[in-house]
This record gives structure tokens, C-alpha cells and sequence, in this order.
């Protein structure tokens, strides 16, 4: 997880208020997120569920993509998470929960 880079979408509920953000740690920053230390949008609108991310080889496409989902209207954001997450669960678990 240490290699290229991530576009991850952070929301409070079911279509609701979201946060389009981009890291090379995903682990570490969403964990931050949900601790309410990763930024302070997250925090004051409880953006803590995590219902969406992407990998990327390269940082800088990260980067790109992160600045190109950003400016995209809500329905499309909703598509995109939707085509992968229809009930917007918290992928936290998923993607990162210790195996035991």
C-alpha cells in the first residue's frame, strides 16, 4: 500500500454530504478521517464512512483523478460510487480490518 496512489470518497449517510480525497497511505488517512484528525470538513459534517476507492499506480494520476472527480456533479459521484457500493456500506472493514 505504500506505491502509487488513491482517490477515495468519505460521506456522512446514504447520499449525503461527501468528501472526494486523494493519498498514497489510504490506511492511515481514512483512519485519521474517522478519528476526526483528517481534515476538518470531515469532521464537522461526520464524513466518516467510507463508501469508495480507487487505486492508482502513480500518485500523480491519483492526483488527477481526484481533481477531475471533484468538479463532477453529485449524480455522477452517486453513479460511481453506486456501481460498486449500491447501499453506500463503510468499506473501512473491506479494505483494511486486520485478518486474522
Amino acid at each position: 500500500m505504500d506505491k502509487g496512489g488513491w482517490v477515495y470518497i468519505m460521506a456522512n449517510r446514504y447520499r449525503g454530504g461527501m468528501y472526494v480525497g486523494v493519498t498514497s497511505n489510504a490506511m492511515a488517512r481514512i483512519a485519521r478521517h474517522r478519528e476526526g484528525t483528517g481534515s476538518r470538513h470531515v469532521a464537522d459534517f461526520g464524513k466518516t464512512r467510507l463508501v469508495y476507492i480507487e487505486r492508482h499506480e502513480e500518485i500523480e494520476q491519483a492526483i488527477a483523478r481526484e481533481k477531475l472527480v471533484k468538479k463532477w456533479r453529485r449524480e455522477w459521484k452517486f453513479a460511481l460510487i453506486e456501481a460498486d457500493n449500491p447501499d453506500w456500506d463503510d468499506l473501512w472493514e473491506r479494505w483494511f480490518a486486520p485478518e486474522d
